[in-house]
């Protein structure tokens, strides 16, 4: 990793605190609700959450399915342990294996996909019990890739990592004081038995980040990228990926027919009127 992507950690724990604390509470919220998958992004996102609201305004959800890596529990529950935060299991097996029976031959995208979407309807059934706003957990990385569901994962009121690479997050849960064995895990969504982040990929998030940067953040030319030190084909491929998913990272397209179309001509910020 270069420097390029080196962050001052404490300087983005503080902004990144207020952010929450802010956004949670200036539209009349008090408590977040947020999965725990025992991953670096969702630890990350628990520990900021901690500082902004305080740990009886938290409320961790742990979400296995029958094949999750047990270590994925038991690195949950460490962070609830170390927050301080409420929290809660609830197993989400038997609802994904319902709809299941009926469609034996889905593979392993569809299965991953309906996982994501079912502790997503866990996370809102909880928000509304708590009367909370769902606390997001996914990087810039992953949305830049696509590398996220849609309507699962990725969903949420308020989003604390969007803007910080997974390199990055990396940094932030460091300083957080999140523990070493969930930073330094292969990272892993935990859909399948022996599932990564990176063999799903065809490259490491060391690799890409720094390429991610100069590409979206610099707006470097296939050229100049080229000049960085990284191959052509791989280069093309990141940017197809890129191209491929900015379906994900916006609100549905509607179609214009009124003088004030949401999303074209209606675009106040969800606090609006606050």
């Amino acid at each position: 990793m270069g420097n390029e992507l080196q962050i001052n950690p404490e300087v983005a724990a503080e902004i990144l605190t207020r952010f929450v604390r802010e956004e949670v509470t200036k539209i009349g919220f008090k408590r977040v609700v947020v999965g725990i998958s025992g991953g670096v992004d969702s630890s990350t996102s628990a520990f900021l959450a901690e500082r902004a609201l305080g740990k009886e305004n938290v409320r961790g959800i742990i979400m296995p399915y029958r094949t999750s890596n047990p270590d994925s529990t038991h690195h949950a529950k460490q962070v609830v342990a170390m927050t301080g935060i409420q929290s809660e299991t609830v197993e989400i097996t038997p609802m994904v294996d319902a709809y299941f029976e009926q469609v034996p031959n889905a593979d392993n995208r569809r299965r991953g996909n309906v996982m994501a979407r079912q502790r997503m309807i866990v996370l809102y059934d909880k928000s509304a019990e708590l009367d909370a706003l769902v606390l997001g957990t996914s990087n810039k990385t992953e949305f830049l890739l696509g590398y996220t569901t849609l309507w699962g994962d990725m969903a949420c009121a308020v989003n604390p990592l969007g803007d910080l690479y997974k390199t990055q997050v990396w940094q932030l849960a460091e300083y957080l004081g999140v523990p070493k064995e969930i930073v330094g895990k292969p990272p892993s969504a935990d859909l399948w038995a022996g599932q990564t982040d990176e063999d799903e990929l065809g490259f490491t998030y060391r690799e890409v980040d720094r390429l991610l940067y100069f590409m979206v953040d610099k707006r470097y030319t296939i050229s100049e990228l080229i000049e960085e030190g990284y191959e052509d084909p791989f280069i093309r491929k990141v940017f197809s990926i890129i191209q491929r998913t900015q379906y994900k990272r916006r609100l549905p397209v509607i179609a214009k027919l009124s003088h004030r179309t949401i999303d074209r001509d209606f675009r106040y910020p969800r606090d609006w009127g606050v």
